[in-house]
């Protein structure tokens, strides 16, 4: 899909060129190629979008919830229909393994056929009043959702969001990331049995993003991404009295404790910090493995490190793609040399391959400490820096000493252990003996900078709607 064509904003129904004349390229991160062009945004485009979407909100938020769930349902079905079409663009423009990006996409169809369940469900409260009144608790749509997303996950991300807002009422402006737009304009496409302007795509930067967020008429913000950029919508927000959901990093730890089966422990830590490259926001960043089975545990990690096949995400035999970028490539290799510098030892990787792309190859870093950049900030990349302790307590200090608080995971054959890592962990999430994994519809808070408010299952609803309180009572005849 190697194109000089600017791809447009889908504004109403229709695409819609920018009012600006710059634009962004779109690179394949396996070869370094341009696969496609967008405009960068401008307060313009931003302006049509929210005029286009405030239009509809009237129409829209009085639709009969089921209605308004059954069209988003169709749009799942026509999603699914295109699904192998929508993973291969996230594999053109994400890098990811085509397995992998497929399993996004069908997270995102569950995702929105699980909203549309909900949707026409979710109910608000009746009060006990006076016996000739109704008092209720009302739920209704905040107005117009801006809905932000990253780009390592698009379609599962976005999706989750654009489910819960639609059904309950809200019209959207949904911002991809410009690292992934291209799979986000199929999926807005996809979206055509929407009535007009309730629906919008706008494509940019954070030429885009920043205006959008700021707009007047924007009345909610949903938004997956970095701490920096969170914490920029959260004080824009704020400056608007505009309610925010964000979820950002992670710096997640895993704990693996005495007596725990050491190849399978490996096989946990591998899984945690190599899916996707690393590149998932509760990816392994921090192993804390107890001294009596680390040495067997370090040999095992960095043997399957060393086995996992790296390559094009549309071969078949991948395991493993690129960073999605030469500038997260660059931050993630800074951290492993500044961490050798400081004194941890390389086990395995920890260079850059010659050649086109952006690949960098699943690394093991020994004898990490606090202080250095690959423990205290978020890597973000194929990285697994462990450190030795010597007491399931001390690994229990450390994991909580990050700023952030998004998940951990604990890997030990004592329940007692377990039940006090649950309770003591400072996170939304805590996975004990599995790294990933978990029932359908469950939604945890994001702790500290990892992020404010639910950001998925059946709360997420509650998140996108504000509450009435109603007291109806009998008027006097006359």
């Amino acid at each position: 899909m190697q194109t000089r064509e600017t791809v447009s904003h889908l504004i109403g129904n229709a695409k819609v060129p920018s009012t600006g004349d710059e634009g962004i390229e779109v690179l394949n991160p396996a070869t370094g190629e341009q696969v496609g062009l967008i405009p960068a945004g401008t307060p313009e485009d931003v302006a049509a979008t929210v005029v286009a979407a405030r239009g509809a909100l009237r129409d829209w938020s009085r639709l009969p919830a089921e209605e308004r769930a059954g069209l988003v349902k169709a749009a799942a079905r026509k999603m699914r229909e295109h699904a192998e079409e929508i993973a291969r663009l996230v594999t053109l423009e994400n890098g990811k393994p085509l397995d992998d990006a497929l399993g996004g996409v069908e997270a995102g169809i569950g995702t929105l056929e699980q909203y549309a369940e909900l949707g026409p469900l979710h109910r608000g409260k009746s009060l006990n009043g006076d016996y000739m009144a109704s008092d209720m608790m009302v739920h209704e749509p905040y107005g117009v959702a801006a809905v932000v997303v990253p780009w390592n996950d698009p379609i599962a991300i976005a999706c989750g969001y654009l489910g819960a807002a639609l059904v309950t009422g809200n019209t959207v402006v949904f911002k991809p990331s410009e690292k992934t737009p291209l799979s986000a304009v199929r999926l807005v496409e996809i979206f055509d049995g929407l009535p007009e302007g309730v629906l919008n795509l706008l494509l940019g930067d954070e030429r885009a993003g920043r205006p959008l967020v700021a707009h007047e008429d924007v009345d909610l913000v949903l938004f997956t991404g970095s701490v920096p950029t969170g914490r920029g919508i959260l004080e824009t927000a704020g400056r608007g009295l505009k309610k925010a959901v964000v979820e950002l990093g992670g710096k997640d730890p895993m704990i693996i404790d005495s007596g725990v089966d050491p190849t399978w422990a490996a096989g946990e830590a591998a899984t945690g910090s190599f899916a996707n490259t690393g590149q998932i926001c509760t990816s392994v960043e921090r192993i804390y493995v107890h001294e009596a089975i680390a040495g067997e545990f370090l040999r095992e990690l960095t043997a399957r490190a060393e086995s996992i096949r790296v390559g094009d995400g549309t071969k078949p035999e991948t395991e493993m793609g690129p960073l999605v970028a030469e500038g997260q490539r660059d931050l993630v290799h800074r951290h492993v040399r500044e961490a050798v510098e400081a004194g941890a030892e390389i086990l395995c990787g920890g260079e850059a391959p010659g050649g086109p792309g952006f690949f960098y190859p699943p690394t093991v870093l020994s004898g990490v400490r606090s202080g250095m950049a690959v423990v205290d900030e978020e890597t973000f990349g194929p990285v697994a820096a462990v450190e030795v302790v010597p007491s399931f307590e001390e690994a229990l200090e450390k994991a909580n000493e990050a700023v952030y608080g998004l998940a951990a995971t604990v890997l030990t054959p004592d329940p007692g252990h377990a039940q006090r890592a649950w309770r003591e962990l400072s996170v939304g999430t805590v996975k004990i003996n599995a790294v990933f994994g978990g029932a359908p519809g469950g939604a945890a808070q994001p702790r500290k900078a990892s992020g404010l408010g639910f950001g998925y299952g059946p709360e997420l609803l509650d998140e996108v709607t504000t509450t009435k309180v109603v007291h109806h009572a009998v008027a006097p005849r006359l």
